[in-house]
């Protein structure tokens, strides 16, 4: 079966991510034909708009995309790319599993977190104002709609992934009324789903945890915020961010990249490591229902690892993207 998706190279390293990740994919012998488009840094120096229309009905009407790192200026500048594509295109949920990999250095050893974020509200909402000089405000949106659609999209997919536990993760001690209402719609949700342990940590205690042993946890359920902070941290117990995937998942469409940023300055240089884009585009065909093919390439990512042969200077080695790639093919098709 032939797909179609859209494609955004992004900025920075992710066209050079992109096409390594793109030969993994033939080599495993999936047909996919490549929609293009321009998003970010990019985008935003051609057109003036950093996420352009004609990239969000490609989207819309291909369902699935496969998207590379953008760059987000700080204070100032464009809005995040990131941010308004899973705002325009509803994409609610935000996915990050988080295993730990034989091979890679890290302080930790059986790692096997699920991150799953509400994606479309809290801080991120972008509704900021200057009151008066030198005072500033921010106002955090939750909503009981999307707090209850997030929180029954963390138990379904706990009953289809054979996972055992749902912890709910807020500030609802101090944030009452807004975090409040997302404790008290995850703890009506638990109540339809009795076979799954739900129970729920404050998010400060919850990162103590995480540092001293991440392997008590099952599935962590967070809103915007406090879900993007979580999320890299827990990335840095296996590795870093260049060893995690990343999916936004809507009723309509879904975006996969990568969740580390486009590092600039070393884009050009053939060295980034493309595991995490190509760990997301796993993900990717298992939703297109290219299970076969995931598989080979998860096995050709783990067998290349512990080997150790042509790493990537950040997994220990001296390799080029290029020949680190080459590695890979070779196992697939092996």
């Amino acid at each position: 079966m032939k797909h179609k998706v859209t494609l955004i190279p992004g900025d920075g390293i992710g066209p050079e991510i992109v096409e390594a990740t793109l030969r993994v994919i033939e080599a495993a012998g999936v047909e996919i034909e490549w929609d293009r488009h321009e998003a970010g840094m990019l985008a935003y120096e051609k057109c003036g708009n950093p996420v352009p229309d004609e990239l969000l009905e490609s989207v819309r009407t291909n369902k699935v995309a496969l998207k590379g790192p953008t760059t987000t200026t700080v204070g100032k500048g464009f809005r995040s790319a990131n941010v308004t594509l899973r705002q325009k295109l509803d994409l609610y949920t935000n996915l990050r599993p988080v295993r730990s990999i034989g091979g890679v250095h890290s302080r930790f050893e059986k790692v096997n977190l699920v991150i799953v974020r509400e994606n479309t509200e809290d801080l991120y909402s972008g509704i900021e104002k200057l009151i008066s000089p030198g005072v500033t405000q921010a106002i955090k949106v939750v909503t009981e709609k999307a707090s209850l659609r997030i929180a029954r999209w963390a138990f379904e997919y706990a009953l289809k992934n054979n996972r055992q536990r749902v912890t709910l993760v807020h500030k609802a001690n101090i944030m009452k009324i807004s975090d409040g209402m997302f404790l008290d719609s995850f703890e009506t949700v638990a109540k339809e789903y009795p076979d799954i342990k739900a129970d729920n940590r404050i998010v400060d205690a919850l990162c103590m945890n995480l540092v001293m042993d991440p392997c008590q946890y099952d599935i962590l359920l967070l809103g915007n915020m406090f879900g993007d902070i979580v999320s890299d941290l827990a990335a840095g117990l296996v590795g870093g961010l260049g060893m995690v995937p990343g999916a936004n998942i809507g009723d309509n469409c879904s975006v996969f990249e990568a969740v580390h940023g486009s590092a600039l300055d070393i884009a050009g240089k053939n060295i980034a490591n493309p595991t995490a884009l190509i760990f997301s585009a796993v993900l990717m065909l298992r939703h297109l229902g290219e299970n076969e093919a995931a598989d080979d390439i998860w096995k050709a990512i783990l067998v290349t690892i512990s080997i150790g042969n042509n790493l990537t200077k950040d997994l220990g080695g001296n390799a080029s993207t290029e020949e680190y790639t080459n590695q890979l093919v070779k196992e697939i098709q092996d």
